[in-house]
């Protein structure tokens, strides 16, 4: 299925084309990218072919502009713009691309009134992969964000923290404008635009996509089954990624079914008596609930324990190359083996 159409023009060359080059590198993007450094060339290619989503300097922005046949324009503002722009949402231009993009999706879904056919795109079928273990302090954070940053180097991978307490804002030092919470939310209203809502929210690190977790712990444990099967269920059918990695806590009462989704689990254990015990029980209520599938896609790990260095935000860029990284990459270097034996 053909793509629409998101156009950049901004009349300085080296932003455009930098923002192309950051866009085109986002696997998640349900759009084709066309930059351009003039109005002439934009207005040609508008005569020609419609524009689902214009994003568009001030400076640049001119009356043939607004008459092609375009879906949505948004200005990309230095701060200040002549009045009869004003009828335009607008985002500042010299912030990252990726804010610049979030407010953007934000922009865009707050009016398009979207279907899934008219989002979906050409892409490989998308696989969950669940990071579980029923004891703590076992690195299942640490090494769910070491796998999802290694996967996205090469594929479109979305990763989801669904702990009751995940210590994102305090890891990343900053806090976020929206959460997990705020995307459950819409889940429970039946937005029709959860796509471009759930784009409006993402953030990045390392090429690696994650929805901010929740702050309150409650939003975790309270969400119905319903709700978390929904959207999963979008972002696997509508979305563009390839992968989901769900860090998966203890705080859902439906967890097996959740692991259920799941095409392969990782679960870290620790050897200790007490731990050993915890995993015995766990398995056991595997059964007795009937869910004999869970246990055959589970792989149980060890994740070396790794010293981190300097201030905790840059803790998980650290991760790519400390043993944990190694020991991730050797990970799925034998199932690479295993699969093409």
């Amino acid at each position: 299925m053909k793509r629409n159409i998101f156009a950049v023009c901004d009349l300085e060359v080296d932003y455009a084309l930098n923002f192309m080059d950051y866009m085109n590198r986002k696997k998640n993007i349900p759009f084709e990218i066309q930059a351009f450094t003039s109005v002439e060339n934009l207005i040609a290619y508008g005569k020609q072919t419609h524009i689902e989503l214009l994003l568009i300097s001030g400076r640049a922005m001119c009356r043939e502009v607004r008459d092609l046949d375009i879906g949505k324009i948004i200005i990309l503002s230095e701060g200040v713009h002549p009045p009869e722009l004003d009828q335009y949402p607008s985002v500042y231009k010299y912030q990252s691309s990726s804010d610049v993009l979030r407010e953007v999706m934000a922009c865009y879904g707050a009016e398009k009134k979207t279907v899934a056919d008219q989002i979906a795109v050409l892409k490989k079928t998308t696989e969950i992969i669940g990071i579980f273990s029923p004891l703590g302090r076992c690195l299942k954070t640490s090494f769910a964000l070491t796998l999802g940053q290694i996967l996205a180097k090469d594929r479109a991978v979305l990763y989801l923290n669904l702990e009751e307490y995940s210590g994102f804002e305090e890891l990343m030092g900053k806090g976020y404008a929206h959460n997990l919470s705020d995307l459950l939310y819409y889940v429970r209203q039946d937005n029709q635009n959860l796509l471009y809502k759930m784009n409006s929210m993402i953030q990045t690190i390392n090429n690696l996509d994650y929805i901010p977790p929740v702050q309150m712990p409650a939003d975790i444990h309270t969400t119905a089954w319903q709700d978390w099967e929904r959207l999963l269920q979008m972002i696997m059918l509508d979305s563009s990624y390839e992968m989901i990695v769900l860090d998966i806590g203890c705080g859902i009462d439906e967890n097996f079914q959740l692991l259920d989704m799941c095409k392969k689990i990782y679960m870290p254990v620790l050897s200790d008596t007490v731990s050993q015990c915890k995993i015995a029980q766990f398995e056991n209520l595997v059964r007795i609930w009937d869910y004999p599938q869970i246990l055959e896609k589970t792989e149980k790990i060890t994740p070396p324990f790794h010293m981190m260095t300097g201030p905790p935000s840059g803790y998980i860029e650290q991760l790519m190359w400390s043993e944990l990284g190694d020991y991730v990459r050797n990970l799925l270097r034998k199932e690479s083996q295993k699969k093409e034996n």
